[in-house]
């Protein structure tokens, strides 16, 4: 009786945190329009990023204070190409852009909570119809179970131990006889 209430609770849960929403293909088609629309959107490899991390990475005062340094001296600015509101735009357009990337790494982490919920609600449910169906088999009329549980115990990991190789052992040598003087 325990096992129809474990089942009963799972439905339950189930069907409370299955809300309709929109499918995974929706969300991959939406995701990647709103990619389209990211200004300057690049993939880098691992190499090119640890090459520009650095000089990306300078302190925001020191920034600030050669933006100032841009705005003071005509020299600097045709120098470095840039006025200081042009910089001074590059700076806050990627502050404002931290945000984005904030905000998306947190959607990542829920987008991956839910999935591993949903991997431990259908992990649950596979392992209750294993333990049932081991139960089941003991009474023949339920014989046509014997096929599904014998694929499932090959295929269960859980609970198993990997065969611990030996080392072989070494072969056993008498010490060498020292020659007499």
């Amino acid at each position: 009786m325990s096992n129809q209430k474990a089942v009963n609770e799972q439905n339950a849960v189930t069907t409370a945190t299955d809300v309709p929403g929109i499918s995974p293909d929706a969300m991959v088609e939406q995701l990647r329009a709103l990619r389209a629309q990211i200004p300057e959107y690049v993939q880098l490899k691992v190499s090119d990023a640890r090459a520009i991390r650095t000089v990306a990475s300078l302190n925001p005062e020191f920034a600030q204070a050669a933006i100032n340094g841009v705005g003071a001296s005509p020299r600097v600015e045709a120098t470095v190409g840039q006025n200081a509101e042009q910089l001074q735009q590059m700076a806050d357009t990627a502050a404002r852009w931290t945000a984005v990337e904030d905000e998306l790494k947190a959607m990542l982490k829920g987008v991956s909570s839910a999935n591993l919920t949903r991997r431990h609600r259908l992990g649950q449910a596979v392992l209750l119809t294993y333990a049932v169906s081991k139960k089941l088999v003991l009474v023949p009329e339920h014989a046509d179970l014997i096929p599904h549980l014998e694929n499932m115990r090959r295929l269960n990991r859980m609970g198993r131990r990997k065969a611990q190789v030996q080392p072989p052992a070494a072969p056993a040598t008498a010490p060498a006889a020292t020659p007499k003087v």
